[in-house]
């Protein structure tokens, strides 16, 4: 038989005679993408779907399957996909006949949009706070950070920490050097499985503040006082590492006694995910500068800075964007932050998000391969690791304490693999990408986050069969 020809639609879709919702529609959408997208497609490669309807938790594909969607676009949709009050507010804009983007005029919906969002922050920055608005995306707030305690303290270093992910443009300190040749230093990030210091618990972060301590002090150490520094309250691209409390109050009085702006990047752990509105009240601490972004465009892009009013030096030229007026994503994102404030979806996440991480550790106790389940609210990972040796050549690393076996990111991925033939959608991160994440709406039901647990239980079962993992010695998670 000849092949079904294959034409043009008005609008550039193609028609490959495939009829819709079949899985010969899906695998040709997949085959042009792979054809003609960039090889550096990252989701796409491990999640060969075709997203056609979604509501809630819930995705469908062209194919007509049905999927669990535990990536929440990276932490983008608070409130799942396609909440009402999103929709209600996105459909408002545009039958008012608004301009949907401005640039930095003043609007009903921007005006809306701000008083909400200074509704929810933390009391001691809501009373004495600024916000600017800059391109769309985290690593446009981040580098609007960045510029902004530059030109309030004259400096021009940063601090950051190890494992963070603060975004992909120039200026973020994601390299030693940005654009500016702005130099970036690196300190340790605590956390207990792989501490840096092989110890972990309080004693590991206290070292941690020590040597921070230290690097800001000591004239001898290189580092000159910054302009600021950069913290994730929980490292998500990292591995889903929470930082502790206690340190993270330590390097809030460090900046402070040091007149070093405190930026937190809250762009993946706000509006509500952590069990509250934002993550850094966990540990009681104000910082000088907020970072947002994901969620608080409603599924729309956006993506603001708040700062201290002091730090306001206006000064012109700073890293703005074209599309920091987009009224669409303000509506959306007013709407969100009212319904997770409103309905305390914040203590939602928190309630619902322990009982998950202790079912999770559960599991941890069944396979070997889980090395540890950690997480804040409805922020969790679950790192997969391999016996000594393996991964690799990973277990030579030498920040590994003394009870961590090496990362397996072959098994996350085929755990990823798994889930995914269950009909259930999860994202990776870490360390070589050994740790399956869940960053399941704030929406999501009792009976749902039932059936995600279940259908990871039963992928990891599966992959660890296929790769040995059940058998590796037992540890202590």
């Amino acid at each position: 038989m000849g092949r079904t020809p294959v034409r043009t639609l008005p609008g550039g879709a193609v028609d490959d005679g495939a009829a819709p919702g079949t899985r010969a529609a899906q695998e040709g959408i997949l085959r042009r993408q792979s054809a003609r997208e960039s090889a550096a497609r990252t989701y796409a490669r491990a999640l060969p779907i075709v997203p056609v309807r979604a509501r809630g938790l819930t995705i469908e594909g062209a194919d007509g399957r049905r999927y669990l969607d535990c990536l929440s676009g990276a932490g983008a949709l608070a409130l799942g996909h396609n909440h009402p009050v999103v929709l209600e507010a996105i459909r408002k804009v545009l039958d008012s006949g608004a301009p949907l983007n401005v640039l930095d005029l003043a609007t009903p919906v921007k005006d809306a949009f701000i008083t909400e969002l200074f509704r929810t922050l933390p009391p001691g920055l809501a009373g004495r706070a600024r916000v600017r608005f800059c391109g769309p995306a985290g690593s446009d707030a981040v580098e609007t950070a960045c510029e902004l305690v530059r030109a309030a303290t004259g400096r021009t270093g940063l601090i950051a920490f190890t494992g963070a992910c603060h975004g992909r443009t120039a200026g973020p300190p994601d390299a030693p050097a940005d654009a500016h040749g702005v130099r970036v230093t690196r300190l340790p990030y605590p956390q207990d499985y792989r501490c840096p210091f092989g110890v972990g618990g309080e004693a590991g972060a206290d070292l941690a503040a020590r040597w921070t301590e230290s690097v800001l002090d000591d004239p001898g150490s290189g580092v000159p006082l910054p302009a600021g520094m950069i913290v994730e309250p929980v490292q998500g691209e990292g591995g889903v590492i929470p930082a502790p409390d206690t340190w993270l109050r330590r390097m809030r009085q460090l900046t402070a006694d040091r007149s070093v702006p405190l930026i937190a990047d809250e762009i993946q752990t706000g509006v509500g995910r952590t069990g509250a509105f934002w993550a850094v009240e966990h540990s009681g601490v104000t910082p000088d500068v907020m970072v947002l972004s994901k969620a608080i465009g409603g599924s729309l892009p956006l993506a603001v800075v708040v700062h201290r009013d002091d730090l306001d030096t206006g000064e012109s030229g700073a890293p703005t964007g074209t599309f920091r007026g987009n009224q669409l994503a303000m509506a959306a994102g007013t709407a969100t932050l009212a319904h997770v404030r409103e309905n305390d979806l914040a203590e939602r996440a928190a309630t619902l998000g322990a009982r998950m991480l202790d079912q999770l550790r559960d599991l941890a106790g069944e396979f070997p391969c889980v090395g540890e389940v950690r997480g804040k609210g409805l922020m969790i990972g679950v790192e997969f690791v391999g016996p000594e040796g393996e991964a690799g050549g990973a277990s030579a690393m030498p920040d590994r304490a003394p009870r961590a076996l090496p990362a397996a990111p072959g098994l996350a991925a085929a755990v990823q693999r798994e889930c995914l033939r269950r009909g259930l959608i999860v994202g990776l991160g870490g360390r070589h990408a050994s740790v399956v994440r869940l960053l399941p709406p704030l929406t999501i039901t009792d009976e749902q986050a039932a059936a995600v647990l279940d259908r990871l239980a039963d992928a990891v079962r599966a992959a660890a069969r296929c790769h040995g993992g059940a058998a590796a010695a037992p540890h202590t998670p």
